[in-house]
């Protein structure tokens, strides 16, 4: 069993930067894949960033070179760090976790253990 919790989430202005954060508990070490995911109201979760049990990072087009997926083995703890932020960044964040390890699955499908969320806010 996996436990995520998020926080970090909050409102900033165009062109600023925010950093959310996922403490995980429970088995996450050695064969996990981290995930954080996004979605707004009436629309699919998409996922943003991953980091695979051999710390491979894959992000989505939208926000590459913007933000930046990174894990603490020793804290047991998922972060997001997130530069240049666009209204569209506006979602609510979930942090995913799934028992794929090497391998991180697009969909959301895919991962069998959720956080409850923070809320990204990017004003104009």
């Amino acid at each position: 069993q996996v436990q995520l919790v998020e926080s970090g989430g909050g409102t900033v202005q165009a062109g600023g930067s925010l950093s959310v954060s996922c403490a995980a508990s429970g088995d996450t070490a050695s064969r996990t894949c981290m995930a954080w995911f996004r979605q707004v109201p009436g629309k699919e979760r998409e996922r943003v960033a991953s980091i695979a049990s051999d710390g491979t990072e894959t992000y989505a087009a939208s926000v590459n070179d913007r933000f930046t997926i990174s894990k603490d083995n020793v804290e047991n703890t998922l972060y997001l760090q997130m530069n240049s932020l666009k209204r569209e960044d506006t979602a609510m964040y979930y942090c995913a976790a799934s028992a794929s390890g090497a391998y991180c699955y697009l969909q959301a499908s895919y991962y069998e253990y959720w956080g409850q969320g923070t809320q990204v806010t990017v004003s104009s």
